[in-house]
């Protein structure tokens, strides 16, 4: 695949599109084994992710250094993420909201380059939050489903902050999706970069981060094993209380949680 380029398959009963040989890898790399993982996206070509800005490229040939660290890391994570031994590897940590003893657990697959997804964080989350979440009816977990390289990316970025600092940070970079997944990749590294900068990390911290081969192993290894084991094959999808849901408007969220709260009391 085209590193700025996406080949889909749109399914028009359902609004789906198919990922077709989706990479994933740290910065500089070029392929990564995720690809087979069936994971659809609910609107990923809706992104102008092919449109380059010209004059961008120039500012990415000043973070082309910044990034050749991580070609090596990147390399390591394709050749061995689907072998990894798990008793080494670092532990991926679940990112969650809520009282870990709320009756309703709520687990979100989602990626961060899946525009649908972006559309959930932005406009229906924070009514979940408020109403469900705050209230401790749910616990929501989130978990990040990795279509291409740009995704982990964005996932290794927000990891970098920490727990505390995640969902902070994850609002970001759905908010500026449009924005920092256009153009080459260098670029893109670039501009997920800055979204790290905002969120108070520095050059060194990012570097770290984004050129760990041994975490990226570990991300994709989780993320292959629960979206399998969950039946996952497209995004924004939610797994409540053991059940599978697609992708809810607000309204309809709320109507299946206060049905799931009902019965689990």
């Amino acid at each position: 695949m085209a590193a700025s380029a996406q080949a889909t398959e749109t399914d028009t009963g359902t609004g789906t599109e198919t990922e077709a040989g989706a990479e994933t890898g740290t910065p500089g790399s070029t392929e990564m084994g995720a690809s087979d993982t069936g994971v659809t996206d609910t609107g990923a070509s809706d992104q102008d992710s092919t449109d380059s800005e010209t004059g961008a490229e120039e500012a990415a040939e000043g973070e082309e250094a910044a990034d050749t660290g991580a070609e090596t890391a990147a390399e390591t994570a394709t050749d061995t993420a689907a072998d990894a031994d798990t008793g080494s590897a670092p532990k991926v940590v679940e990112m969650t909201m809520g009282d870990a003893d709320a009756p309703v657990t709520v687990v979100e697959y989602a990626s961060f380059t899946c525009p649908h997804c972006a559309h959930f964080h932005q406009d229906v989350l924070p009514q979940i939050k408020a109403n469900y979440i705050d209230s401790g009816d749910v616990r929501f977990v989130f978990r990040e489903v990795y279509f291409d390289r740009f995704g982990l990316w964005a996932g290794m970025v927000a990891r970098c902050g920490g727990e505390e600092r995640y969902f902070g940070i994850a609002d970001v970079i759905f908010e500026r999706q449009r924005e920092w997944t256009r153009g080459q990749p260098a670029e893109i590294a670039a501009n997920l970069r800055r979204i790290g900068k905002t969120a108070g990390m520095d050059e060194a911290t990012l570097d770290a981060c984004l050129q760990d081969a041994e975490m990226a192993e570990a991300l994709v290894a989780r993320f292959e094993e629960t979206s399998q084991e969950d039946g996952i094959d497209a995004t924004p999808s939610f797994i409540i209380n053991g059940e599978k849901f697609s992708n809810m408007g607000y309204d309809a969220f709320a109507e299946t949680l206060d049905e799931q709260i009902e019965a689990a009391q």
